[in-house]
């Protein structure tokens, strides 16, 4: 039963990768990258999904955003499964859930202006055109911190900084209950990282958001998560309040997980470039 401000939930998701085939084109290996996955986001709360490369994060991330479709396994947004929808019926929803992705230079079009790659949701689900398409595009600019001047603007003529900001005012302009925002931060310099991640602390605040964050960086996790889901090869290994599972983590995998963030003020006796997989016990 979901809780009454559960804007997220994600139960037995699954999702197998064929690598490899015979000479018949028969499955002969596979990798389940995402392997019976739980875990549910309430209204106006940050939950942190961690792991280092290859744990699944991602592949779960666009699942959840209907970009991939599960093998198994339900995603239920605002109260509808959306593993159930297709095609229109899907699209009509897609407003609840907006994603803003890692790269800001490869997910915004660069042959349309700032006002069509923001606008396009509000045509397609409000129907605004003209004047007052400019409009609402200007104010959602503004609440994003860029000036409306750059409606008719291109990414190209944008910082990265800037083009992440473009990316959440386009996520934004569907009003959206949750937001994934996949690595959303990693491609960014020091300054311009806190920065956006100011912004999205705000936008929580302010409008109620939801967001299912995923990110290696666990500096970030310290930052804006309530809630931590710590994913490896695929299966959740440990959950819970942020100050808890980063203060006194259960499972080693997350324990290794933290040990391998730099920290210059103690040695760890840990041999360079060696991942959090491989400290674990054999």
């Amino acid at each position: 039963m979901a809780e009454p401000d559960e804007v997220l939930r994600v139960a037995g998701l699954r999702k197998r990768f064929v690598t490899r085939r015979d000479l018949l084109g028969r499955p002969s290996r596979h990798i389940d990258a995402v392997d019976g996955v739980d875990l549910d986001v309430r209204a106006g709360e940050t939950v942190a999904l961690v792991g280092e490369s290859g744990s699944g994060k991602s592949t779960t991330a666009r699942l959840v955003a209907r970009l991939l479709d599960p093998d198994a396994g339900t995603v239920t947004v605002c109260g509808t499964d959306w593993t159930a929808l297709r095609g229109r019926a899907l699209r009509a929803r897609r407003r609840d859930l907006q994603m803003v992705f890692q790269d800001p230079y490869a997910s915004l079009d660069p042959t349309k202006m700032v006002v069509h790659l923001v606008g396009e949701p509000l045509a397609v689900h409000a129907g605004l055109r003209g004047r007052e398409l400019d409009a609402r595009v200007a104010d959602l600019l503004e609440r994003v911190g860029l000036p409306a001047r750059h409606l008719h603007r291109y990414p190209h003529e944008f910082s990265g900084g800037q083009r992440q900001r473009i990316a959440i005012a386009r996520a934004l302009a569907a009003e959206p209950r949750v937001v994934v925002a996949d690595e959303a931060v990693s491609a960014l310099d020091v300054s311009t990282r806190a920065q956006v991640l100011n912004l999205l602390q705000d936008l929580r605040r302010d409008r109620g958001l939801a967001f299912l964050f995923i990110t290696h960086d666990l500096g970030v996790v310290r930052q804006i998560a309530d809630r931590v889901v710590v994913m490896h090869r695929g299966r959740v290994v440990e959950s819970g309040p942020a100050d808890r599972v980063l203060g006194a983590p259960a499972d080693p995998y997350t324990r290794a997980l933290l040990a391998a963030v730099p920290d210059i003020t103690r040695a760890r006796g840990r041999a360079a470039g060696r991942s959090p997989s491989e400290e674990l016990p054999s």
